[in-house]
């Protein structure tokens, strides 16, 4: 399934023409823009998704710098009233990771997706060169079965809507695994944050290449 999805991303780069532009230093600003997942809620930063990510990225070669721009609570709607601050200095790749508490809490995923499209619009409103990709999410299984169908949907929607890559699922191998989350049994561990990377990377390097 995962190499599918990646063959899936190759082709959308392919056809979309997707680039990246580096920044005037040479190196490419990742700006990570998400909830207490990206923020590595319970860890060192050093141990978050991330940092772990930026590691991988020089190591495979590419001149990056990721800024981690997580905040433990953030909802969309907060995610909305937050962007305009983080692009303050503009990233190359825009990685947007929300949605989580609005599932914890029940929200509308209609009020979701409406919230995180005006992210989108505002980031490209800074420049449409910006690559934006999109991570999502799911909604707990207590929520009900159309609950979380219709969350795990309007993250498709957003993809196919803005013609962007999608990351279907940023908990991939994490989730409800108990080893691999802190005793919240919603955070993901150390451990955890290592997978987490490790299926991010994949799609950064084929935006980087």
């Amino acid at each position: 399934m995962a190499i599918k999805r990646l063959l899936l991303l190759f082709l959308f780069l392919v056809i979309t023409g997707t680039t990246v532009s580096a920044s005037d230093d040479d190196s490419v600003r990742i700006l990570i823009f998400g909830d207490s997942i990206t923020a590595g809620f319970g860890l060192d930063t050093e141990e978050a998704f991330p940092f772990l990510v930026e590691q991988q990225l020089r190591e495979e070669g590419f001149e990056v710098d990721v800024v981690n721009a997580g905040l433990s609570g953030e909802t969309s709607a907060g995610g909305v009233r937050r962007v305009d601050w983080v692009m303050r200095n503009p990233p190359d790749i825009f990685v947007l990771e929300l949605g989580g508490n609005d599932g914890l809490r029940g929200i509308d995923p209609d009020v979701t997706k409406a919230n995180l499209q005006q992210i989108i619009d505002k980031v490209w409103a800074v420049s449409d060169d910006i690559v934006i990709l999109l991570a999502g999410m799911e909604a707990p299984p207590n929520m009900g079965e159309a609950y979380t169908s219709r969350f795990r949907a309007i993250f498709v929607e957003l993809s196919e809507e803005n013609n962007i890559p999608l990351m279907p699922f940023i908990l991939e191998d994490v989730a409800g695994i108990p080893e691999l989350n802190l005793p919240d049994g919603i955070h993901p561990t150390a451990e955890g944050h290592e997978i987490i990377a490790r299926n991010l990377l994949p799609y950064l390097v084929s935006l980087l290449e």
